[in-house]
């Protein structure tokens, strides 16, 4: 499944930004963290923009949020399959 508008990617980013807002830190604080520039974050938090796996481990960690509890939400919005 490639759709960044998918049910498990939509939980991924909503797990991302929740974190993001309660460490207090805007979408211009997030970017300088990551030596990235604003537009990056809202393409991400928009859906715009996938992330790979490297850049989401980064952004986790920029955000304090475990990347293993996220990636736990994820696979429990993922469809079980037989």
């Amino acid at each position: 499944m490639k759709s960044v508008h998918s049910p498990a990617y939509r939980v991924l980013v909503d797990a991302l930004v929740e974190a993001r807002k309660t460490a207090g830190l805007t979408q211009q604080d997030l970017a300088h963290r990551l030596g990235k520039p604003q537009s990056f974050v809202a393409k991400v938090e928009n859906r715009e923009r996938r992330l790979d796996v490297v850049e989401f481990i980064t952004v986790s960690r920029a955000v304090g949020l475990d990347p293993q509890t996220a990636l736990r939400r994820v696979e429990s919005a993922l469809p079980v399959q037989a």
